[in-house]
């Protein structure tokens, strides 16, 4: 992994530690939609999007992005309205508030919850947060990514 990689993984890691002491979030979880949606932190949506959350009435930043989605078994270019932040933690804080309070992961958040099982929770989340088919599978690998542990390990041991 290249230096600025990990300086952007070490990054995120640190932020998700301090949002699952907050909130209960698994940081792994966290770090591995991090990843996917942004390339590693490389390519946010607009300003500050690392999470590719699509705007909603909770949003006062947004810009427009061209993405891939999968509709009916074929991928679809189009032009959406994504939610944009003014930093990184800010994303993030958004992605936590969303995945533990919003309405499409209720279900997954509360079962997770009784369970603490994360696995199931990624694919639960994944299964409903990307049109990708096998958007679950790349959550659930990279989450168990040995250095996706080692920097949430780092994280863990500064706080």
């Amino acid at each position: 992994m290249d230096a600025e990689r990990q300086q952007r993984l070490d990054a995120v890691a640190h932020i998700a530690v301090r949002l699952e002491a907050k909130t209960g979030l698994p940081a792994q979880l966290m770090v591995a939609q991090w990843a996917l949606e942004s390339q590693w932190g490389a390519k946010p949506a607009g300003h500050a999007n690392y999470f590719g959350i699509k705007k909603a009435d909770r949003h006062t930043m947004c810009c427009t992005v061209t993405t891939h989605e999968v509709v009916h078994g074929k991928t679809i270019i189009a032009d959406l309205e994504f939610a944009d932040y003014p930093s990184l933690e800010a994303s993030c804080e958004d992605y936590a508030w969303l995945i533990t309070h919003g309405s499409p992961y209720r279900d997954a958040w509360a079962g997770y919850k009784l369970s603490k099982d994360l696995t199931k929770l990624v694919f639960d989340i994944a299964r409903v947060y990307a049109t990708d088919p096998s958007y679950w599978q790349l959550a659930g690998t990279i989450a168990q990514q040995a250095n996706v542990a080692d920097a949430i390990a780092r994280a863990r041991k500064a706080l």
